[in-house]
């Protein structure tokens, strides 16, 4: 009997054998906290952003919001299956500086042990497509209220593989520019550069809203923005945190940097307009928060509290100048000033990224034979050419689809509102 006992054991254990080197590869505690950003990263986009946005814009156009946010969502999520998740993260051979290639196109062969890292490859390839999924969201905003729901469609859809696929693949997926050193943690290049830079060409090419620069169009809804701005802040832990793709003092890090550029952002922009308008404005300090948030990002895994309280500030105050700026001055109609928040943001952040990583300034330091001056010079080579990608290419769809499609609504289907013309919904009913 004993005997037999014993040889139980000894083909259980080999029965076990997969699942034990499966524990052995697999680190459970990284794997639950990118489990926890994936859902705080796509809370950022569905309800956070949605909701930012749909409160911003006018009452006739707010479903129209809710409804692009949703729809990128889902075009994106299927998108990002369908190959453009193989072409950022698999190695593309002789391509391999400019493109991944098309082995994990529609996962042919993903199963419940395989792993990147020390996750779940199932986990990392959620995890970095809510990133994917919130850039071309943040878009939105540059032409609310004006375009058809089919050629945003069409847009983000072509903006995704042509501008951010390769992009993201150059910084994350070992490109050339991550051969060259760029520091972008969670995506101040990959993310608020690209889609700064597309939002500003979206708005010169589809033209000013009817009635603007001279008829005020306030938000419609200041309690939905308040909602959304929260819900960014708290999402935004797990896009910069969850970066680190492990549980560690790292991700503490990033968390807590994250935050201190959130409120000094938000501080700063809100005494600015105090001491121009004589009064704080809610609006001021969520946007504020929203641009300190958008700064710290690519420093995120490489500076200390010094660093984030610095770049929350310069946040605050740039972001602010430049909203007044593109609104005021250039009178160009970027409607919820996704370019001199995001955009602007992005580019100052990747910049003092090179200089707060310095040890001298709490950072975690530069890598070996590396000057703050080298460092700075790759991050701006790399915003450069972000920029410029974005903006060629950006345009090229735009202009493309507008002889094919039609960007814009009419101007009388403008007067009605986006949500009875393209949904033939209200968002709020006259009882």
């Amino acid at each position: 009997m004993w005997a037999i006992s014993k040889l139980k054991i000894l083909i259980l254990a080999l029965l076990l054998l997969p699942e034990l080197a499966m524990a052995e590869g697999l680190n459970q505690a990284n794997t639950a906290w990118i489990l926890t950003s994936t859902g705080l990263v796509l809370f950022m986009t569905i309800p956070g952003l949605s909701l930012f946005y749909g409160g911003l814009v006018r009452s006739k156009n707010v479903l129209s919001v809710l409804m692009q946010c949703f729809a990128i969502t889902c075009l994106v999520s299927i998108l990002w299956l369908a190959g453009v998740y193989s072409f950022i993260f698999t190695n593309g051979g002789e391509l391999q500086k400019f493109i991944g290639g098309a082995s994990k196109v529609f996962l042919p062969e993903i199963t419940t042990t395989a792993l990147t890292g020390d996750i779940p490859e199932t986990v990392y390839f959620m995890f970095q497509m809510t990133f994917a999924i919130i850039t071309p969201a943040l878009i939105v905003g540059a032409f609310a209220e004006r375009m058809k729901f089919s050629a945003m469609l069409w847009f983000s859809g072509l903006w995704l593989i042509i501008v951010y696929m390769p992009v993201c693949h150059w910084i994350w997926g070992s490109g050339w520019l991550a051969d060259l050193g760029v520091m972008d943690f969670a995506g101040g290049i990959v993310i608020h550069v690209n889609a700064g830079v597309a939002a500003l060409v979206a708005a010169l090419v589809l033209g000013k809203r009817k009635g603007f620069p001279s008829t005020a169009m306030p938000p419609h809804n200041m309690t939905m923005v308040v909602t959304g701005a929260g819900m960014l802040w708290v999402g935004w832990f797990g896009f910069n945190a969850g970066s680190a793709l492990t549980a560690d003092g790292r991700a503490g890090m990033a968390m807590l940097v994250t935050h201190i550029a959130a409120a000094a952002g938000a501080f700063t922009w809100m005494f600015i307009e105090w001491q121009r308008f004589g009064k704080p404005s809610v609006l001021g300090i969520v946007t504020g928060m929203v641009a300190g948030l958008g700064t710290i990002t690519p420093a995120s895994g490489f500076v200390g509290p010094i660093g984030a309280l610095a770049i929350g500030v310069t946040a605050g105050f740039i972001c602010f100048y430049a909203t007044q700026y593109v609104k005021r001055t250039l009178k160009i109609d970027d409607s919820l000033d996704v370019f001199p928040v995001h955009g602007i943001g992005g580019i100052t952040g990747s910049l003092l990224t090179g200089v707060f990583v310095s040890t001298q300034f709490g950072g975690l330091g530069l890598p070996e034979g590396v000057t703050i001056g080298h460092q700075v010079a790759v991050q701006a080579l790399a915003v450069l050419v972000t920029a410029f990608w974005s903006a060629v290419f950006s345009y090229l769809i735009l202009k493309l689809l507008d002889h094919w499609l039609g960007l814009r609504v009419t101007k009388d289907e403008e007067d009605q509102g986006l949500d009875t013309v393209l949904h033939e919904e209200t968002g709020y009913l006259d009882l």
